[in-house]
């Protein structure tokens, strides 16, 4: 009777301590799937805020555009003149303006100054397809950028009267397959408006 109590002991303790073991064993492996869980988790936050802001950013662009638009149908066209490799020259991957295309742009706003018109310019930078998407809108941007400090810095026209965007590869007036289509599509599109 003794030994059996003695036994009935002993195999209730291993029990125990059996189970102290699986409790410990069960909590480390529920800290390290938490952790792990955690991790995902703040990696999928991140990643799922990078598309909201990438989001925000075309939306805030639409709209951008959707105003434009808006202000260019309010507003009675006086002139357009598009600049291509005849007049501006753009080289492949160039957004400098040459003399020609500061000729041009001199010539457009000298005869608006003279008719004494306040008006509203809008400037379109457009390119070939040549290279990825997101660099020609770059490209595009920069070479409207260039007529806008041309107009602002040397032909005194205040900022508040200019406005920009890049339509980069998206509006192409010729095939981009040659290399004369290519050069008519590497253009700065000015609209004049009142």
């Amino acid at each position: 009777m003794r030994l059996n109590r003695y036994l009935l002991s002993v195999a209730t303790v291993s029990l125990f301590c059996a189970g102290c073991a699986t409790k410990g064993y069960v909590s480390d492996e529920i800290a390290a799937f938490e952790a792990r869980m955690n991790g995902t988790m703040s990696e999928s936050l991140a990643a799922y805020e990078a598309r909201i802001e990438a989001n925000k950013k075309t939306a805030d662009e639409a709209l951008m555009r959707a105003t434009e638009a808006g202000k260019l149908a309010e507003g009675r066209l006086l002139a357009q003149t598009i600049m291509t490799n005849d007049d501006v020259r753009f080289d492949v991957d160039s957004y400098v303006l040459g003399d020609d295309a500061r000729s041009a742009l001199a010539g457009l706003i000298g005869e608006l100054k003279s008719k004494n018109k306040g008006v509203y310019i809008e400037v379109q930078g457009h390119t070939d397809a040549s290279g990825p998407e997101n660099y020609n809108m770059e490209l595009g941007e920069e070479r409207a950028e260039a007529v806008v400090a041309y107009l602002h810095t040397d032909l005194q026209i205040p900022l508040h009267r200019i406005s920009l965007f890049s339509y980069g590869e998206g509006m192409p007036v010729a095939d981009n397959d040659t290399e004369d289509g290519r050069a008519m599509n590497r253009r700065v599109t000015v609209v004049v408006m009142s």
